[in-house]
């Protein structure tokens, strides 16, 4: 059975986009690997798994997306090596179990559109070079992110890449600060891991969860101060993890994931101890 989290009357399921491992080093910034090393496991390469793990809800009629995976045929040896990308996503295999297709989906919640979040955006095609893989889905994203996307800095440009927005931007739809998705499902600018970064939210009978991305890319960096090497604006990145997950915990909120290997949604208490938790189960190849 598809791993998943019901909050309320949503139910979130996790498909599957494939897996990066990166240095972990890098993913834990200045923290020193005697103490991350206790949190999260990692391999004789010092690298950490991270899934890239689209998350998919139905909402008031609408089969909606949280990412988008690492895609499919888009990546060169060297850059499988470089970004340890051993899986790539199955989303078709993933939608199937729904009776779904790509064609489906009507929208897409993109956090950010660094190359590991974006990649499963667009696909390769013979004839036009890259086509849409949700054809006929609304692509929301802030519009910070989409301005850089399309003009990345000396620092961005390696991880905006043209093939990942050119055949997608008649569908994008840009906002500010906030914008509210079918009037359920709140998309938050809060900077930091890169300037256009977004959160997701959503409360439901009651009950509430909160996607933080890449400011909260696994349980391990639940510590305001353990942010990543990768991030563009670490203190902003502090900043809005200190108030997110504060708000978070006090609304006995669900945080789901995108890369955690390990949980893909849990709850903790205030003291940081882990009260509820959704393992993620290994799926076969």
């Amino acid at each position: 059975m598809m791993e998943h989290v019901t909050v309320g009357e949503m139910t979130l399921y996790w498909l599957d986009g494939g897996v990066t491992h990166l240095d972990g080093g890098a993913m834990f910034g200045v923290v020193p690997k005697p103490l991350w090393s206790r949190k999260y496991p990692y391999n004789e390469k010092n690298q950490i798994e991270l899934r890239t793990d689209p998350i998919f809800f139905q909402l008031y009629g609408k089969n909606i997306l949280i990412e988008s995976g690492i895609g499919n045929g888009k990546l060169t040896d060297k850059q499988k090596r470089n970004y340890g990308v051993t899986e790539e996503s199955r989303i078709d295999r993933s939608l199937s179990v729904f009776g779904l297709t790509r064609e489906d989906i009507d929208i897409v919640l993109m956090t950010h559109l660094h190359f590991d979040h974006a990649c499963g955006l667009t696909m390769p095609d013979d004839t036009n070079g890259y086509v849409p893989s949700f054809p006929n889905a609304a692509i929301y994203v802030s519009e910070t992110e989409w301005d850089e996307m399309r003009h990345p800095n000396i620092r961005s440009k390696s991880t905006y890449w043209k093939e990942n927005w050119e055949a997608i931007q008649h569908q994008v739809q840009t906002f500010k600060e906030e914008v509210t998705i079918e009037g359920k499902v709140r998309m938050v600018h809060t900077g930091g891991h890169s300037d256009g970064h977004a959160i997701i939210m959503a409360e439901s009978g009651g009950e509430k969860w909160i996607h933080m991305a890449d400011l909260l890319p696994t349980h391990a960096h639940r510590n305001p101060l353990w942010v990543m090497a990768y991030d563009d604006y670490p203190m902003t990145s502090i900043f809005q993890k200190q108030k997110w997950i504060e708000e978070a915990i006090r609304d006995n909120a669900w945080f789901v994931f995108y890369h955690d290997a390990v949980y893909r949604a849990l709850k903790w208490d205030t003291d940081g101890n882990m009260i509820e938790k959704v393992e993620r189960e290994k799926m076969p190849v």
